[in-house]
C-alpha cells in the first residue's frame, strides 16, 4: 500500500533550484513581470536547462521505482511563478520525466509558509530570501549554491553528504566552540559524551532516508541481486574525542549513515571528491566554496550560531 503524504518523505523544491532559470530570471530584473510573463509565454515549449539540484531531485524520484508499492517519497514543486508563468516549468518537469504532480504556485510571494501543509522535510531554493526566512520559522531549508551540472545517466546511486553540526544536530556544541575554543568544545563533548544532541532542522530528513536504507536492506534479503541505490555519508570537522557523541546522537535516533568522517579540521573537498555527493549539506558557507572545480552541488543550511549576522 502506497504512503500517505503524512508518512512519506517530502522535499519542496523551488523551481529556481530544479532548473537553469538564470535567462528567464535576467528578463524580470531587467523589464519587470510583464514581460517576464511574456517571456515564459512565449517560450513556453522551450525546455529548461537543468539546475542544481537536478541530478539529485531525479534519483531521489527513482526510489519510487525501487518500491512501487510503498512510493515512499515524493517532491513538491513550490514556486513564486503564478500557474500560467509556472506553465513552462511543468512543461519542462514532464519533458524530463519527472514524477511530481502536487505544485503550489505562489505569483511572486515566498512559499516557505505551506512547507507544514506538505510534511515538507527539507525546502530547496535558489533564493536566499526564501531560505533564511524559512530557518527562521524552524522549518528545514537550504539554499543551493552555483555549480557545474553532472548528470551521468549510467550512475543510478544516489548519494547524499551532511555535515553534523548545525545540520543533523542543533547548534549547542558549535555555540561551545565558537565562544571558548577548539579545547573547550572537546572538554564539553567529553562531558556529554552520553547525551544524544537534540535534532537540527535536516534531522527528520536524514531519519526518514535511513528508513529508505532499511527498506532497501529488507529488499536486498528478499533479492540477492538487488542493487542499493541510497548512500549516505556524514562528513564533519569532528574528530576524537569528540566523535563518541555523534554516535550517541545518531543511535539514540536508530539511524546510522553508509560512512562517516571525522576530519578534525581537515578540507572537506578531499573527501567530497572522492564520495561524489549528489548533493552536500553545511551550514558553515565556508566549508562550500573549495569544490574542487565547482562540480559538487552544494547547500547552504543558514541555521545556528554559524550563521548569526550573516546577510
Amino acid at each position: 500500500m502506497a504512503f500517505q503524504i503524512e508518512h512519506k518523505l517530502v522535499i519542496g523544491v523551488a523551481s529556481s533550484a530544479l532548473f537553469d532559470l538564470t535567462g528567464s530570471h535576467q528578463v524580470y530584473l531587467d523589464s519587470g513581470p510583464e514581460e517576464y510573463r511574456k517571456h515564459q509565454e512565449q517560450n513556453l515549449d522551450v525546455i529548461l536547462g537543468k539546475g542544481v539540484a537536478f541530478p539529485f531531485i531525479r534519483r531521489f524520484l527513482n526510489i519510487n521505482k525501487c518500491f512501487p508499492r510503498q512510493m515512499p517519497v515524493e517532491v513538491v514543486l513550490f514556486s513564486r511563478n503564478s500557474p500560467e508563468t509556472g506553465l513552462r516549468v511543468m512543461r519542462s518537469i514532464a519533458h524530463y520525466g519527472l514524477d511530481i504532480s502536487r505544485a503550489a504556485f505562489m505569483t511572486g510571494q515566498s512559499p516557505y509558509t505551506y512547507l507544514p501543509a506538505f510534511n515538507a522535510s527539507l525546502f530547496l531554493s535558489a533564493n536566499e530570501d526564501d531560505v533564511r526566512k524559512a530557518i527562521d520559522a524552524g522549518y528545514p531549508a537550504g539554499l543551493v549554491l552555483p555549480s557545474q551540472i553532472n548528470d551521468d545517466d549510467d550512475d543510478i546511486e544516489l548519494r547524499v553528504a551532511f555535515d553534523f553540526d548545525g545540520v543533523l544536530a542543533d547548534d549547542e556544541s558549535e555555540t561551545v566552540f565558537k565562544r571558548n575554543g577548539l579545547d573547550q568544545f572537546h572538554a564539553h563533548e567529553t562531558e556529554h559524551m552520553a547525551v544524544p544532541h537534540q535534532p537540527g532542522p535536516l534531522a527528520d530528513m536524514f531519519q526518514k532516508l535511513a528508513l529508505m536504507q532499511r527498506l532497501e536492506e529488507r529488499m536486498q534479503k528478499r533479492d540477492p541481486g538487488y542493487r542499493k541505490v541510497l548512500r549516505i555519508a556524514i562528513i564533519t570537522a569532528r574528530s576524537a574525542p569528540s566523535h563518541e557523541r555523534v554516535v550517541t546522537t545518531l543511535k539514540s535516533w536508530g539511524v546510522s549513515a553508509n560512512e562517516t568522517f571525522f576530519l578534525g579540521g581537515m578540507n572537506k573537498t578531499r573527501v567530497l571528491s572522492v564520495f561524489k555527493p549528489h548533493i552536500f549539506f553545511d551550514d558553515q558557507l565556508t566549508h562550500l566554496t573549495s569544490a574542487p572545480g565547482g562540480t559538487i552541488p552544494m547547500v547552504h543550511v543558514p541555521f545556528g550560531v554559524a550563521n548569526r549576522g550573516q546577510i
